[in-house]
């Protein structure tokens, strides 16, 4: 899938991401240099195995991606056809040119579980 290049409301970028305890922060979309990124959205779906214990995982930028929306719980979601959609109507600051934005568990699924990210929102000119 291609980068969102125009001023519109879309999916900006989605890829695998790692959800297991212990892994580290997966990056799903470095904001280019001359754009700003407001995200509005994340979807996690169609998790590879069950997401059970999957309690605290934190979505946005910095090394903890800790910018957006933390301790978002994904432990129900343990089928393949399941997703779930995250939004957050909190004050957050634009995510500026550089600015790594994913999901980090803090406390991850038992099992050794992928899912995919869809970041939805907007790109504006910086």
């Amino acid at each position: 899938m291609s980068e969102l290049k125009e001023n519109a409301v879309a999916i900006v970028k989605s890829a695998t991401v790692h959800l297991q305890d212990g892994d580290g922060k997966s990056t799903v979309y470095t904001v280019p240099p001359d754009k700003i990124l407001i995200p509005m959205m994340v979807v996690i779906h169609s998790p590879t195995d069950s997401l059970a214990d999957g309690t605290d995982f934190d979505i946005g930028s910095g090394a903890n991606a800790d910018t957006w929306k933390q301790t978002n719980d994904l432990s129900a979601m343990v089928d393949v056809t399941d997703y779930k959609v995250i939004t957050d109507l909190q004050k957050h600051t634009m995510e500026v040119a550089g600015a790594e934005f994913g999901i980090k568990p803090v406390t991850g699924a038992t099992a050794d579980a992928d899912a995919t990210m869809a970041i939805l929102g907007f790109l504006i000119d910086a």
